[in-house]
C-alpha cells in the first residue's frame, strides 16, 4: 500500500510550529544567506521573493535586509506568517507554476523543496525561480537529502517547551523502494500541557522528493542558472547559489 501525505503541519496542527521551529532558530543561518546573496549577485539586491515560504520564520530575518514577499500553498502557514512578520507581502499560490507579474533581485527555496515529488516537479520550481528573477540576480536553494546521502530508517527527537505546552518532536526518514524519487517522513508529535495529566500523541507522515545531486545540477543548469555550489555554516548538505545571466 501507497502511503499517502497527510500534512497536518500545514492544517490542524499548524500551531505547534513556531513551538517546534522557532524563529530564532533560524537568525544565525538566515543572516549569512543573506550575506551570500549579496556577494553573488551582479545587482543589488532590495526584493526578495520565498517561494514556500511556511510560517515566515526565515522572513524574519530577510526581511531585516530586503523587501520580502512569500508564497505558499498553506493557508494556515500563511496566517502565521502574517502575524509574525506584517511587514512582508504574503500570497498564497504553488512555487511549480505561481505568477507573479512581478520580478525580484533574489529568489529562495528553503526546506519546502523537499515536497517537489518528481524531476518535472523540481525543474518546474526552478523554472519559477527562474521566470521571477531579474537579469544579475541570484536564487538560493539546497538539497537537504539527496539520493546519495539518505539516512536510511533515521529517527531523532527533540524537546521544546513555551507557554506552559512541552512538545516531544520525533522525526523518521524511511525510503521504501530506491528505484522511485520519493521517501517517507513520519512525526509524532507527544504534547503535554502544564498542570494537565492528559498526555497528547498525534501522528503525521509527509511524501518528500528524492534526487541524486546530479539531477539537481542538471536541472538548474537546465532552466538556465548560472550555478555555484557553497557552503555555508549550518547547512550540512548541497547548497546552491545560482544566477540569472545578464543578456546582453
Amino acid at each position: 500500500m501507497k502511503l499517502q501525505n497527510q500534512c497536518r503541519l500545514y492544517a490542524d496542527l499548524t500551531w505547534i510550529w513556531p513551538i517546534i521551529s522557532p524563529p530564532e532558530d533560524y537568525i544565525a543561518e538566515t543572516e549569512q544567506l543573506c550575506q551570500a546573496l549579496q556577494e553573488y549577485a551582479q545587482i543589488e539586491v532590495k526584493t526578495l521573493l520565498n517561494l514556500g515560504c511556511g510560517g515566515g520564520h526565515n522572513d524574519y530575518t530577510l526581511k531585516k535586509h530586503f523587501e520580502v514577499t512569500g508564497v505558499d500553498l498553506s493557508e494556515s502557514m500563511l496566517a502565521l506568517a502574517r502575524r509574525l512578520n506584517p511587514e512582508v507581502t504574503y500570497l498564497p499560490g504553488d512555487m511549480r507554476n505561481v505568477q507573479l507579474e512581478k520580478m525580484f533581485d533574489a529568489v529562495v527555496i528553503a526546506d519546502a523543496i523537499t515536497y517537489m515529488l518528481t524531476e518535472d516537479d523540481l525543474r518546474a520550481a526552478f523554472a519559477t525561480a527562474f521566470i521571477h528573477l531579474k537579469p544579475g540576480g541570484v536564487f538560493f536553494t539546497f538539497a537537504e537529502i539527496t539520493r546519495e546521502s539518505l539516512p536510511q530508517n533515521n529517527t531523532e527527537y527533540s524537546v521544546h517547551t513555551r507557554d506552559g505546552i512541552e512538545i516531544t518532536f520525533i522525526e523518521n526518514v524511511f525510503d521504501p523502494d530506491p528505484t522511485d524519487t520519493t521517501y517517507q517522513i513520519t512525526f509524532v508529535y507527544v504534547i503535554r500541557r502544564e498542570g494537565q495529566s492528559e498526555v497528547t500523541v498525534n501522528a503525521d507522515r509527509y511524501i518528500g522528493g528524492i534526487f541524486s545531486l546530479e539531477t539537481w545540477l542538471r536541472h538548474l543548469k537546465g532552466v538556465g542558472f548560472k550555478v555555484n555550489q557553497i557552503a555555508l555554516k549550518g547547512y550540512d548538505f548541497p547548497t546552491f547559489i545560482c544566477r540569472k545571466p545578464v543578456v546582453f
